[in-house]
């Protein structure tokens, strides 16, 4: 039947419709909803790319890993500043108003807010949430910007306990950016993370933390590191030369304010040629006690590390006793040299290591190890923490590595002879 159906053994077989039929109509009739066709996956197709790159991948490893950190500082902040808000204000609603007295602190100015977290806390209930009883209560459901507001709503039950409400509502604000990123998961720059720990550890002192807060001192202690350091014994940094040390942690910001500075090495250069004389003396006449332990310059070991770095004959040598002149000149200019020593030893060198405070529970140390073909500027480094810090009464320090050089320190120191 010509220009109708054909019926074939294998069924019916119809004919294609021109451009005015149903079938290949391309007007969509009222009300009819149009679906998308998935796009071909040919090679000549064009569609959304979906997969990340290295670059994306690193990108997005690098927010994860700052907001991480901002959330670990942002939760303190907001657990502290909730014990503080339950401590001050509880006794004041609570013999009233019993359960319900975080409402009724919140007053009318807080209704909506407050009666958001009891919502909030009523689902949680329902859903399981609720994994620990004790934040069974409408205070552990209020956010920064609610406890902030219980606070200034009633300083003056606060003021007793703070120096300037300023500062405190300062530290607040720098907090709110970094919160408000981190809470929608935006990108949080590395600017504003250094100025979120910093305003944390700020905030944390003037609520009243106890004397684990982490602080901005020589090298600044940071959450992340009070819960994970044991990881990594008491190692808070690795640099890949002298270089990027130098870079994010200057030599003042090393030695600058020393109580207590020993070093061991070949030429000690960190501290001769990155620490001015003047600055030395001046540390010195604030009551540092310096100890300095050189390797002899005319030593065989000299000669030794000179062949293995494929140097002029001499020059080492000549370069180390450069750096003891100049530290006996600095010697010269103090009050008590007695309490600025040079020392000398003629051992094979293993490492260099400057030790700062490490009498103390904010000491560091800096370490280097010998490489058989790289100077020291070459030479990775590593960062230590006095681990004593992290070490509670009646707890036995294990895993440091701080107190095997400071150790070294003092065999090597022992056996050295004094320079006049």
């Amino acid at each position: 039947m010509e220009g109708g159906a054909r019926v074939g053994s294998g069924g019916l077989e119809l004919p294609p419709g021109d451009e005015g039929h149903e079938g290949n109509s391309t007007e969509v009739p009222p009300g009819a909803v149009s679906l998308a066709r998935p796009m071909d996956a040919g090679a000549g197709s064009i569609g959304p790319e979906l997969d990340w790159d290295a670059d994306a991948w690193r990108e997005v490893r690098t927010r994860a890993q700052r907001a991480g950190r901002a959330y670990i500082w942002l939760n303190l902040v907001e657990q502290r500043l909730r014990a503080v808000v339950a401590a001050v204000l509880r006794p004041v609603y609570e013999p009233v108003h019993g359960d319900d007295w975080v409402v009724a602190a919140a007053g009318p100015a807080g209704q909506e807010w407050v009666q958001r977290a009891v919502a909030v806390r009523e689902v949680s209930r329902r859903k399981g949430y609720l994994l620990d009883p004790a934040d069974d209560n409408v205070l552990s459901f209020l956010t920064l910007p609610q406890l902030r507001e219980l606070m200034v709503q009633h300083w003056p039950c606060f003021e007793p306990y703070f120096d300037d409400r300023r500062d405190v509502e300062l530290a607040l604000d720098e907090l709110e950016v970094t919160r408000n990123v981190v809470s929608r998961n935006r990108a949080l720059s590395e600017a504003v993370l250094n100025q979120a720990e910093r305003a944390s550890a700020r905030l944390l002192e003037m609520l009243g933390a106890g004397g684990d807060v982490p602080s901005a001192r020589r090298l600044p202690v940071d959450a992340v590191e009070d819960l994970v350091g044991d990881r990594y014994a008491d190692v808070v940094a690795v640099h890949p030369d002298r270089v990027r040390l130098l870079r994010q942690f200057p030599a003042e910001d090393i030695f600058g304010g020393a109580r207590r500075l020993d070093a061991i090495g070949i030429g000690l250069n960190l501290l001769v040629q990155n620490f001015s004389g003047r600055r030395l003396v001046r540390l010195a006449e604030s009551g540092c006690r310096v100890r300095l332990l050189f390797l002899n310059p005319a030593s065989s070991a000299v000669k030794r590390r000179e062949r293995e770095l494929g140097i002029k004959r001499g020059e080492l040598g000549r370069a180390v006793e450069m750096n003891i002149l100049h530290m006996r000149r600095v010697r010269s200019r103090l009050r008590d040299p007695g309490a600025f020593e040079i020392h000398v030893y003629d051992e094979t060198p293993r490492c260099t290591a400057y030790l700062v405070d490490a009498d103390g529970a904010d000491g560091i140390a800096v370490v280097q190890h010998h490489l058989r073909r790289a100077r020291g500027m070459e030479a990775p480094v590593l960062v230590l923490r006095n681990g004593n810090r992290l070490v509670k009464p009646g707890e036995v320090e294990e895993g440091g590595l701080f107190p095997t050089y400071r150790e070294e320190f003092e065999q090597m120191w022992v056996d050295s002879r004094p320079v006049s």
